[in-house]
């Protein structure tokens, strides 16, 4: 379940910490609704995201739906850590799984 609007900006806010970027931006690339996010597309942001918060900070900031369409086999493997890799390509085969039987 998405978290409010204020605290889905909080994260970003606290994502994007280093850089100016407006958080409304980076979650509307999440969301799909804008192209990039200062220099972030939607692969990189998303790639920041699961590397920098726990999943169920994840799935509280875009839904699972969106997360499938994001954690595409590039992004995972594009993953700077290994046991992310891991988790990820879990993650993602339970997600095409739950969504394949609720969708």
């Amino acid at each position: 379940m998405l978290a409010p609007l204020d605290e889905r900006l909080h994260f970003m806010r606290s994502l994007m910490w280093d850089y100016n970027i407006a958080p409304e931006d980076c979650l509307e690339v999440l969301e799909g609704k804008r192209k990039m996010a200062g220099h972030y597309t939607e692969e990189t942001l998303f790639r920041k995201l699961l590397e920098s918060f726990s999943w169920f900070t994840i799935l509280s900031i875009i839904t699972p739906e969106r997360i499938l369409q994001l954690l595409t086999e590039k992004t995972i493997q594009s993953l700077r850590f290994k046991s992310l890799t891991r988790r990820y390509e879990f993650i993602r085969s339970r997600l095409q799984k739950a969504l394949s039987v609720t969708g």
